[in-house]
């Protein structure tokens, strides 16, 4: 399997990129149009700077070569929700080109190329329905900016495709270029796939079109190889061709044949100037670039110790990465990262779910969190005792872990003395779960640690017990 990928990302910026018509989803159908984006006669587009900006910083995050001096063209082609026949993009000198991303697949780092970075205009919206015949046309999209980003044929699998799209995604919500929302059409990506033996030159290309979900892509990746697989198997031949994924039905169908760059007919845009970059304002853009979330996943893996899916759940939201670095950092070494991460992925974020609030309105600082890990790591308190601790922290008295113990005698016992005394207890009010455990039953050591549990509230040390009554019981 042969796979590239280019990918079409609208920016946020908040008028579009060429009329000042707000850039924003959801408003009332055609309310977001001017004469400049519906394209009439003798209207002159104006260039959004912003849009520009947020193409370099992509074209940095991606490792890119960022050209100063470029320009914009004219693609011709005839379509309903392109008003003017024609789409504002740009050709031979895209802002940005060689670069590349490093995925991560497996625990594997792989490098895939990105061929190029450009600025370009969305078309509008073609809405079917069953309440109406025919076809209708929302032009709110036209003119919304457009980064567009083409991989190199570098990717594998549908797995590999999914990594892709993952960090792509990422990295536009951590450069604070996009929001990256799919269900609202922020990423939608066209998918080039082709097949051939180990050895023997690429198949030929099919393109499948606005694929705008990534379990889609990798769906739609499957079928097409497995399609021409089959007929290639049976003797024909692969046209290059563009062809249209349909989701629900699992397949797709023939659109057209596929277009070379001639048969668009570009031209440079006659009405749009040179677009300069200087030196002083691409470092400053250069600068302003984070740490990237491909980079950040890596390092919670080497540094922190996490398995790559805790790393990868917690870098897809720059919020709880950053909230779960905090942590670590408040308990000054004296905490496992991992406990940390659970923490983050478990409590915190049912409370962000079941709230809808982010992190810094639920009340429970990173310094609390890191000192309630501390004291369970400690075996100061029990799993449950933890709960309890978490729950009065959401709360928002004000009140600390440690106080929070004191105040609901929470703290573990370890006297061995105390503990063995229930053990004691337990066992000679329990004769049939020995009898059981002795007679191959394992799972009534559980039981009977959990009434060990329940006779000292909930405040024994369980493994302590634990190996009591194992000794007990192998006695």
């Amino acid at each position: 399997m042969i796979i590239g990928l280019e990918v079409h990302c609208e920016l946020n910026t908040k008028s579009k990129i060429y009329c000042s018509c707000r850039s924003s989803f959801g408003a009332e159908v055609n309310s977001q149009c001017c004469p400049v984006c519906m394209g009439m006669p003798g209207t002159l587009p104006t260039l959004n700077e912003k849009v520009v900006d947020y193409a370099v910083k992509m074209g940095y995050a991606l490792g890119c070569t960022i050209n100063p001096v470029s320009k914009q063209d004219r693609k011709n082609y005839f379509y309903p929700d392109l008003p003017k026949a024609y789409q504002i993009s740009q050709f031979d000198i895209p802002l940005c080109e060689h670069g590349h991303l490093d995925i991560l697949v497996d625990g594997e780092e792989k490098r895939i190329g990105i061929t190029r970075i450009h600025i370009e205009e969305d078309a509008g919206k073609l809405i079917h329905d069953e309440s109406f015949a025919g076809t209708l046309v929302d032009f709110n999209r036209c003119g919304v900016p457009l980064i567009e980003i083409v991989s190199e044929p570098d990717l594998r699998s549908s797995a590999e495709a999914k990594a892709y799209l993952d960090t792509i995604r990422e990295t536009v919500i951590y450069l604070g270029i996009s929001d990256g929302k799919m269900q609202e059409g922020s990423i939608r990506c066209d998918i080039n796939v082709s097949v051939h033996k180990p050895g023997e030159p690429f198949g030929t290309r099919v393109e499948m079109k606005n694929v705008n979900t990534f379990s889609g892509a990798v769906r739609a990746i499957e079928y097409e190889a497995a399609r021409q697989i089959e007929v290639l198997e049976q003797g024909g031949v692969i046209s290059q061709e563009t062809r249209r994924w349909d989701d629900l039905k699992n397949c797709n169908f023939l659109l057209r044949s596929k277009e070379d760059a001639q048969d668009y007919r570009y031209f440079p845009e006659p009405d749009l100037a040179t677009i300069l970059l200087d030196e002083a304002h691409l470092q400053e853009l250069k600068d302003s670039i984070p740490e990237l979330p491909n980079k950040k996943t890596v390092r919670f893996m080497k540094e922190m110790g996490l398995p790559e899916e805790d790393a990868r759940q917690l870098v897809e939201s720059i919020e709880k990465a950053a909230y779960f670095e905090e942590i670590v950092k408040a308990g000054n070494g004296k905490i496992i990262p991992k406990d940390a991460a659970n923490w983050v992925l478990g409590g915190i974020s049912r409370v962000i779910n079941e709230t809808g609030k982010p992190i810094a309105e639920i009340g429970v600082t990173a310094e609390d969190l890191a000192e309630l890990i501390g004291m369970l790591e400690a075996k100061e308190i029990s799993s449950s005792a933890g709960n309890t601790v978490f729950e009065a922290l959401l709360k928002n008295t004000g009140k600390h872990p440690k106080e929070i113990v004191r105040e609901k005698g929470l703290a573990q016992v370890s006297d061995t003395g105390f503990l063995q005394q229930i053990v004691d207890q337990v066992v000679a009010a329990n004769e049939k779960s020995v009898n059981d455990y002795r007679g191959g039953k394992t799972n009534a050591l559980g039981f009977l640690v959990g009434q060990c549990m329940k006779a000292s509230k909930g405040k024994g040390n369980p493994a302590i017990m634990r190996e009591m009554l194992l000794n007990y019981l192998n006695g």
